[in-house]
């Protein structure tokens, strides 16, 4: 009577521990095997024995196709089934109920309810794994509320029915090794949950890989020694390096619009082929790092990757998790870091993603006032909950252990921080204080960025916070967040905010250039102009500046050497670097044929030369987060908008000045005040006929006068060229 429940439990999909019922089992000293086989017309044991294999036909007992053997031997024996299917086709495998699944330890277990597994991608998921000298797939999935998950495939016709998972009743994780399978198995994990009536297949949070979109099932995939990699002199070098005193200059790219090979919507170039031609054109532009818009996986190419579906796959867009790897590894060869975007702030509600993933919201709030972003469409993680958090620093720490990743730049941080975040009143929760501050999501980006500066030493935390919330860069045993740096989202808006008035307009608008100075060392920053900026109508940064065809171009050179001298570290998204005419389109290559255009080239040749020269002279990077880097020389004369200020690396007899005409107005017989006497070299001219400028300058450098000038002891008298950036270097 026991068993004839147990079975209908089984049957009925209720039953969270198959094994219990099915496999082979000693009962009044007799060995039966029992197996639920709903595709079998008939079935049979095959006993491997010393003198060779003994086939037994079972006996079917429930028409459903439940199929039992009983051997009068009271002994444990291996054993395989055969079966004969109602489609005709004959089958045989190792049956998965014969093998405890054991890769989790009740530690794991333990670490996993506490939220402190940081290796948990090596646990959940699906791992080729041998269990008795029998070679399979171990599968594990957290599901806690669900009545029933199991595994499906092509292997079982993506029938729920026939691989049933065993619960672990302590972590609500399911597990279940199944014999046979190996790498490339297509899978799902087919979830249950009675009380709402809930059947739903979802893909693997864990898979390492994913199908090509529109598919969406798991493929299972043995990440560890997949790829031998080059780079551990880059990683020892990486630990050992301050970056605050480093040059950063990165380059921010949408993998799939840099360069296609057409317009289809798969006809794109790899990984491998991507590294292949971006590498050398990097190296030879000067970047110190690589930015990528997220590479996890995701379904709807318009999200630009920040829609994430498989948090631990690179996207099959551009090729296997290995060519990610090489992308990576000749990254590091040729001393380019690499960051990408990570996006822990929110996910879609695709149906075989995380969203009601065991028929409840478990990565979610159930609640939609702290659980959806109402504007992006998505659900927001329940940073309160254990798992969750475990969930995502995990995954952070798997793109830093298995891609050697340098860097994460994390997304929305600010829609993280506050519980009001673009929501009206009624459509939020204060918390337990009644501030709109989210606690518990602050507590996540501690425990991120502590657990990442912990565990990979010298790789970078980066926050797009767009808010002024303080200490977003400290550390968190000083009540920061923790971040290694901070997007200047102020920067870069009052800067915009400038360059695009017409420039007799200008000297109503100093302070937007000179405000940013205020604060320009409270935080860690990194002075960006990224793919926001360049569209949803914004127009792309060089058409966004005022003017004729010449000035265009003269302003957009003003703007990058703003951005350069200016305290903080440099990103710039990919095509600014030329001058692209057109806003950015995620399914079409950038215009590379302006580079046929000399002003095009020249503007190339400018953003060269400035990546150049801001890596050689220590002035421009090593003292970036401390004011005693930066000088202001001169700001007051608003009429004829011309800005001065001093440079200084740490020993601060090195030292740069910048000097700005920001009107198309040359300025002859101009005085700046300098501290020494001297020869100044001019070092760069963004005027120069090889940026395609006017070809106004100084002829290599002014020897310094004693004349006071702006409260220092000596002076240049300057010609200063219309829109233009002088940069001179005491000899």
């Amino acid at each position: 009577m026991f068993i004839k429940r147990e079975i209908g439990y089984l049957c009925r999909g209720e039953h969270g521990d198959p094994h219990k019922v099915m496999g082979l089992h000693i009962v009044n000293e007799s060995a039966i095997v029992r197996a639920f086989l709903p595709e079998a017309q008939q079935a049979w044991v095959v006993k491997e024995m010393p003198e060779g294999d003994v086939i037994m036909e079972m006996a079917r007992v429930y028409e459903i196709g439940f199929f039992i053997f009983k051997d009068i031997s009271k002994e444990w024996f291996s054993y395989r089934i055969r079966v004969l299917t109602h489609w005709g086709e004959e089958q045989e495998f190792y049956d998965p109920y014969a093998y405890t699944p054991a890769l989790l330890t009740d530690f794991d277990h333990y670490l996993i309810g506490e939220g402190t597994h940081l290796r948990l991608y090596e646990k959940l998921g699906a791992h080729p794994w041998e269990s008795h000298g029998i070679k399979g797939v171990h599968f594990a999935v957290w599901a806690p509320n669900a009545t029933r998950v199991s595994v499906i495939g092509d292997f079982n016709r993506w029938d729920g029915r026939r691989h049933p998972m065993k619960k672990n009743q302590g972590s609500g994780v399911w597990e279940l090794f199944i014999p046979g399978l190996q790498e490339g198995t297509l899978y799902k994990f087919e979830i249950k949950t009675n009380f709402s009536s809930y059947l739903e297949q979802k893909a693997d949070p864990f898979a390492f890989r994913s199908e090509l979109r529109p598919k969406t099932a798991s493929i299972v995939y043995e990440i560890k020694d997949k790829y031998n990699w080059n780079d551990a002199q880059w990683i020892k070098k990486r630990e050992k390096t301050n970056w605050f005193e480093m040059p950063i200059a990165i380059y921010e790219m949408h993998l799939g619009s840099w360069i296609r090979k057409s317009e289809g919507e798969n006809d794109v170039y790899n990984y491998r082929e991507i590294a292949d031609r971006l590498i050398p054109y990097l190296k030879e532009l000067g970047y110190t790092h690589v930015e990528l818009l997220p590479v996890a996986e995701h379904p709807l190419d318009a999200s630009w990757g920040y829609q994430v579906t498989g948090y631990f796959a690179p996207t099959s867009r551009f090729g296997a998790p290995e060519d990610f790897m090489y992308f990576v590894d000749q990254c590091h060869t040729n001393d380019i870091g690499v960051i990408v975007d990570w996006v822990p702030a929110h996910f879609p509600k695709d149906g075989h993603g995380l969203r009601f993933f065991d028929g409840t919201a478990l990565y979610e709030h159930e609640d939609p006032r702290k659980g959806e972003h109402t504007d992006w469409g998505t659900m927001i993680f329940n940073f309160g909950r254990n798992e969750v958090r475990n969930f995502l620093i995990a995954n952070a720490l798997f793109w830093l252990h298995y891609y050697h990743i340098d860097g994460l730049r994390v997304d929305a941080v600010a829609s993280m921080l506050y519980l009001d975040y673009s929501k009206k009143e009624g459509q939020w929760i204060p918390n337990k204080y009644g501030g709109n501050e989210h606690l518990e999501a602050i507590d996540f980006i501690k425990q991120f960025n502590e657990s990442v500066h912990r565990e990979f030493p010298g790789t970078l935390t980066v926050a797009e916070e767009s808010t002024s919330w303080p200490s977003v860069s400290k550390p968190t045993y000083l009540g920061g967040l923790g971040f290694s740096m901070k997007w200047n989202m102020g920067w870069m808006h009052d800067t915009l905010e400038y360059f695009v008035k017409d420039p007799i307009f200008r000297k109503y608008h100093t302070y937007d250039l000179t405000f940013s100075l205020i604060y320009a060392f409270t935080e860690n920053f990194i002075l960006s102009f990224s793919h926001d900026e360049v569209v949803y109508g914004k127009r792309s940064l060089l058409n966004k500046m005022p003017g004729d065809l010449w000035q265009k171009f003269a302003n957009l050179r003003l703007l990058y050497g703003f951005m350069y001298s200016h305290p903080g570290k440099k990103l710039l998204f990919m095509g600014g670097e030329y001058g692209q005419w057109d806003e950015w389109c995620f399914y079409r290559s950038l215009d590379w044929n302006l580079l046929e255009f000399e002003h095009h080239q020249k503007m190339l040749k400018y953003v060269t030369d400035l990546n150049m020269l801001y890596r050689a002279e220590p002035s421009m990077y090593e003292v970036d987060f401390h004011h005693s880097g930066f000088e202001w020389v001169d700001f007051h004369d608003h009429d004829k908008s011309i800005i001065a200020y001093i440079r200084k690396a740490k020993d601060p007899s090195d030292f740069l000045l910048f000097v700005f005409n920001l009107t198309p107005v040359p300025r002859a017989d101009y005085y700046i005040g300098v501290p020494r006497g001297g020869y100044y070299r001019e070092i760069l001219n963004s005027d120069s006929e090889i940026y395609y400028g006017s070809n106004m300058g100084n002829a290599g450098g002014i020897m310094a006068e004693e004349i006071p000038s702006h409260g220092r002891p000596y002076s240049l008298k300057a010609l200063l060229p219309p829109l233009g950036m002088l940069v001179f270097k005491p000899s």
